[in-house]
């Protein structure tokens, strides 16, 4: 885990990206998604760090799909350390954010407080 990474605008963990190796996050202006990215665009337009800094709630963008919603529901309520934090131990334990692309334990989900448990406790 590369915990220095942190996570994305729209909630997603570029800590744990197996693509981190030649993507230095939504902040560097190297971001190989900045023209497209909804989330990113709209909380630099709004002046905040992360989606889950925003008061709206919206389901734009990334945030339509389940791991970046719960990703950024879990840091709005616990903090985003108390996020790394469980998804550090989560890894050390097995849990795999990337299973052969973009898929992993994370994943397997459709609902977003189901998720969160999940990170929480790494027990399904």
């Amino acid at each position: 885990m590369k915990r220095e990474l942190g996570i994305a605008r729209c909630g997603l963990a570029c800590c744990l990206c197996s693509e981190n190796d030649h993507c230095a996050g939504c902040n560097s202006g190297d971001c190989p998604d900045k023209d497209w990215c909804i989330n990113r665009s709209c909380s630099i337009d709004k002046q905040i760090g992360h989606c889950y800094e925003c008061e709206e709630g919206c389901r734009k963008g990334l945030l339509s799909k389940i791991k970046p919603y719960g990703f950024s529901v879990f840091a709005k309520r616990y903090g985003e350390e108390e996020l790394l934090d469980c998804l550090e131990r989560n890894e050390r334990n097995g849990i795999i954010y990337h299973r052969g692309g973009i898929n992993g334990d994370y994943d397997d989900f459709e609902d977003a407080e189901e998720l969160i448990r999940f990170i929480k406790t790494g027990k399904r």
